[in-house]
């Protein structure tokens, strides 16, 4: 794996606008209340994208990411894609050799399979298929991922290894408290309002800068609704949305899009909410964790739709909106 720090041109080529941002001390109180009756630990940071409020607890705390991180690789495949090297299209080929257990399907499946690199990755968000996570790994590259992430000015997030493989090659010394990933819950926010605001961070390494094209409208716009698509059709709606998702998804559509993370201390959630005063991301951890339940009713999963519902209240009390987030092309311009 590579840590090299990226030169100074690059910081620059991605640097984003610097918007001034509102704590919200009531919601904060009223979150740190909701912390304190979980029997583990909560760290978390919320942010409407339109009204700049935010809402935090512990948000640079460095926390291990279950399959969060899966975002982080969700980030990477746009910059690839984007750049002409990969396409949703392309064919990968599942083998026996890559299956691995835990959550998903397709390593339960009969091989040789075909699969599009577009499958893998919707596989990887709807079910959070651990085989499907570990061919777009292999195809995309360990240490192009963690590159994209550092060329997004994120510090204190790695993807370290594949799932259920051992890490291979020099590692950081936190890596065996962490276990495949690490991040904290403003940089897997920060993550997330990339993807939702279509802020793809240009790859930029000493060899090459890699520059935003012109018509990103028409050119990363899809490529973010491809994979807005996928956050909004997750499977597992029982942390931050389970109090506030009424719509029948599978008939309207839903106005949330998350990835979800679960280890048997630890529930995580990382969404973004479509509500009337604008687009809302969130991501919450709970950690150390007594109820290691792998049940819908875990202390955790609870916790996190607590979370969920008490910023929602506060920051949108008439409810969500599907349409404020446009899933198909985030940079299109707006229906007259």
């Amino acid at each position: 794996m590579l840590f090299k720090a990226l030169p100074l041109a690059a910081a620059l080529l991605i640097s984003l606008p610097v918007i001034a941002q509102k704590e919200d001390p009531s919601l904060d109180a009223t979150l740190q209340s909701i912390a304190a009756a979980h029997h583990g630990k909560v760290a978390l940071y919320a942010e409407n994208l339109r009204t700049h409020q935010v809402a935090s607890i512990t948000p640079d705390l460095p926390v291990q990411t279950a399959s969060t991180i899966k975002l982080a690789i969700l980030l990477d495949a746009a910059e690839q894609i984007r750049a002409g090297k990969a396409s949703f299209d392309e064919k990968l080929v599942l083998s026996h050799e890559n299956q691995v257990p835990g959550s998903g399907i397709i390593g339960q499946l009969d091989t040789p399979l075909p699969l599009t690199l577009r499958d893998v990755l919707h596989l990887m968000v709807t079910l959070s298929d651990n085989t499907a996570t570990n061919m777009a790994i292999d195809r995309l590259g360990l240490d192009h991922i963690n590159q994209t992430i550092l060329a997004a000015g994120l510090h204190q997030t790695w993807l370290y290894k594949k799932v259920y493989k051992p890490a291979s090659g020099p590692m950081p010394a936190d890596q065996p408290k962490f276990g495949l990933g690490k991040t904290t819950p403003r940089e897997m926010a920060e993550i997330m309002t990339r993807l939702v605001t279509c802020n793809l961070a240009p790859l930029a390494t000493q060899e090459t800068f890699h520059v935003v094209m012109p018509d990103s409208a028409s050119i990363d716009g899809p490529i973010c609704g491809t994979i807005l698509k996928m956050l909004r059709v997750q499977q597992d709606r029982d942390g931050l949305p389970r109090y506030i998702e009424s719509l029948d998804t599978s008939e309207q559509g839903t106005a949330i899009g998350n990835k979800t993370g679960a280890l048997d201390r630890v529930r995580a959630d990382v969404a973004i909410i479509a509500s009337k005063s604008g687009p809302i991301v969130i991501a919450a951890y709970t950690f150390e964790n007594q109820d290691q339940r792998w049940t819908g009713d875990n202390e955790g999963k609870i916790t996190l739709a607590k979370i969920g519902e008490a910023i929602v209240k506060a920051w949108s009390p008439t409810g969500l909106d599907p349409t404020v987030v446009h899933w198909d092309n985030p940079l299109a311009p707006p229906q007259k």
